[in-house]
């Protein structure tokens, strides 16, 4: 079988965001293919020697995406894999603007520069089920076709909306390309490192009081097999990404042997400002409306489309305790942290029913 030779592998893939987890465990899988002839990995800084070991094989190019175009042209590049998206904001790197600009101008150009490109015949996208948003209108489960009810508060979720767009946009002026859109349910697993898992990797965990909302991930393995196969194979339309079943929040604080730190929803900012402090992570309107409302999505489509189920969200958040058992220890500086918030919460929750009328 001669390289790219393969009914759906192409030749020559190009992979963008390659400087971060996901986009070099990607452009590692396809360089080790052998269906396939080059992997060329591009992103604007140096990866991070995290995962410098993954790139061997893959060439890299230091380039920004509004000059991605010159490149598809000169290298007959087949398919393009985009992953360079920003999940949430950095305060330290340019905050909400700059994420913005890397997730919808970022992809645009990139667009621009796929549309101009006279060999390239497959698009694969990665997107997120932050698509359908999160409020008290929303179905029981979302399917591809589902509308969100309402825009998502988050930036992420947004940006998402805007992404999709722009590719619908394409496929309709180059209907000779086979785009395929990927929602990805929250990543979770033994490796990956996510907001998500950092939340979850906390020794107290701050959860909205009377919510219990059901969750869904996807396992960090999972999701490298379902882009693997959109890039060696012809996949092409919108799927949900995520594993089979549900767990509710507090099903999942109870499996990773967490304390769960109820608090009125005004109130989960200052949480995880709190949280923010003792080093662990940062949260956003996309998480919190998920800890208030879940979701939960359809993947018959994908399990049909591709032959491959995901293992299932109680499976994928298993592997990912057993990874971190005994990571994290609640000292007695963090429990009486805990303990004063706990106080905080059941304050504003008297306060709250001494106002009603």
């Amino acid at each position: 079988m001669t390289p790219g030779g393969t009914p759906g592998a192409p030749g020559v893939v190009v992979v963008t965001g390659v400087g971060r987890y996901l986009g070099a465990h990607v452009a590692a899988r396809l360089a080790a293919d052998p269906r396939i002839e080059r992997v060329i990995g591009v992103d604007p800084t140096t990866p991070g020697p995290e995962v410098t070991d993954l790139l061997d094989r893959v060439e890299r190019v230091r380039l920004d995406l509004d000059s991605l175009g010159g490149l598809l042209a000169d290298l007959d590049v087949d398919a393009v894999v985009h992953l360079a998206l920003v999940s949430a904001p950095d305060p330290q790197h340019g905050g909400r603007s700059a994420m913005k600009e890397q997730n919808v101008i970022g992809t645009m150009q990139l667009l621009a520069a796929c549309q101009r490109a006279p060999r390239l015949r497959k698009l694969v996208v990665r997107s997120s089920t932050a698509a359908y948003g999160a409020s008290f209108r929303d179905p029981a489960v979302f399917t591809e076709e589902t509308e969100p009810r309402e825009v998502p508060r988050g930036g992420f979720g947004r940006d998402i909306l805007d992404i999709e767009g722009y590719v619908r946009g394409f496929r309709r002026r180059r209907p000779d390309v086979t785009a395929t859109v990927l929602r990805f349910a929250p990543f979770i697993g033994s490796t990956a490192d996510t907001t998500l898992t950092r939340y979850f990797s906390q020794p107290v965990v701050p959860t909205v009081f009377g919510r219990d909302p059901r969750l869904q991930f996807v396992h960090f393995d999972d999701a490298l097999e379902v882009l693997h196969r959109s890039i060696v194979e012809d996949h092409p339309g919108t799927y949900n990404v995520a594993g089979p079943g549900v767990l509710s929040l507090s099903q999942a604080i109870r499996r990773a042997g967490r304390v769960a730190m109820p608090v009125l929803e005004p109130g989960l900012s200052g949480a995880a400002a709190v949280a923010r402090s003792l080093g662990f992570g940062r949260y956003g309107l996309d998480q919190v409306d998920l800890f208030v409302h879940g979701r939960v999505v359809d993947t018959s489509r994908l399990e049909q489309e591709y032959g491959f189920t995901p293992r299932t969200t109680a499976a994928a958040f298993e592997d990912f305790i057993r990874a971190h058992h005994g990571g994290v220890v609640v000292t007695r500086d963090q429990l009486s942290v805990a303990e004063a918030l706990v106080l905080e919460g059941i304050r504003q929750v008297r306060s709250a029913v001494r106002e009603r009328p």
